[in-house]
């Protein structure tokens, strides 16, 4: 198994590198969130930039060190625009983060979702039920043909989505990561289980979004893992120590994006995760 300490020392390296060379990761993001996605995106080192249009989107995706796909709030516009920046980005060889926010509803997003396929995402983030359900639209194992998100909520454990998520990091040689009280990240050999957070996340509009911006940011400098561990793990992080500073949902938002600041490298790093082997069937 991979050594945790090796792992810590990415963790530190993905973290110092982005805060000094400030990467451009574009985003095609959930317009109820764009604004939170931006602010946690600069807030950990990054450069935020939001857009919506094909020429646009394809600019970024060439001139940026990753781009974020989310597929919250769609536009007819979006028929054309997503596929045609991950195709882009899967023939570059750029880095890019999906999240497949409410997968199930409506014919678009279906649609859409099922072409990314193709195009295999550097990391895909998500909560438990949106990654199975994914696994299921690819055809790929632990998945199901049934959706159970309701919304943008989740209705399945972490735990029930650990082989969807392992298979659908084999798939596209990359990473998954999927949120809730105890998080997810998988290459489809490796599982981090990392800890943290707070109770909060649930109050505000965005946490999630706002995390697949942020794993985009740490993938334009480390490999799809330590990109989705690091996030994760920074966001844990910020959540909890925010958690202690505040008392409503409003204040936590603020305080939380504070603490994104103010994380350092090695504060990162030590956030608390375990690390289990995926056991291949023979």
């Amino acid at each position: 198994m991979i050594n945790k300490e090796v792992i810590k020392h990415q963790i530190i390296e993905a973290v110092e590198t982005i805060r000094r060379t400030n990467p451009v990761a574009g985003s095609i993001t959930n317009t109820v969130t764009i604004n939170f996605v931006a602010n946690a995106q600069l807030a950990v080192g990054g450069s935020a930039a939001m857009v919506y249009l094909p020429d646009e989107g394809e600019f970024l995706a060439n001139v940026g060190g990753a781009t974020y796909i989310n597929v919250g709030t769609l536009f007819p516009i979006y028929e054309e625009t997503l596929p045609h920046v991950a195709r882009v980005l899967h023939d570059t060889g750029k880095p890019w983060v999906l999240d497949p926010v409410a997968i199930g509803i409506g014919s678009l997003r279906t649609q859409l979702l099922r072409q990314f396929k193709e195009y295999k995402p550097s990391v895909i983030r998500g909560n438990a039920s949106e990654i199975i359900a994914l696994a299921g639209l690819w055809g790929l194992d632990g998945g199901t043909g049934v959706s159970n998100v309701r919304g943008v909520d989740s209705t399945d454990s972490v735990s029930a989505a650990k082989a969807a998520a392992v298979a659908l990091a084999k798939w596209t040689g990359g990473a998954v990561a999927v949120s809730g009280k105890t998080d997810l990240v998988t290459d489809g050999d490796l599982i981090a289980f990392s800890q943290g957070g707070s109770h909060f996340m649930e109050k505000i509009t965005g946490a999630g979004c706002s995390l697949g911006g942020v794993v985009a940011v740490y993938a334009a400098a480390t490999s799809p893992f330590i990109a989705a561990l690091t996030a994760t793990a920074v966001y844990n992080l910020a959540g909890n120590r925010a958690e202690n500073k505040v008392d409503g949902p409003g204040s936590f938002q603020i305080q939380f994006l504070d603490e994104l600041y103010k994380a350092t490298a090695a504060d990162v790093a030590n956030n608390p995760f375990e690390l289990e082997e995926v056991q291949n069937e023979k």
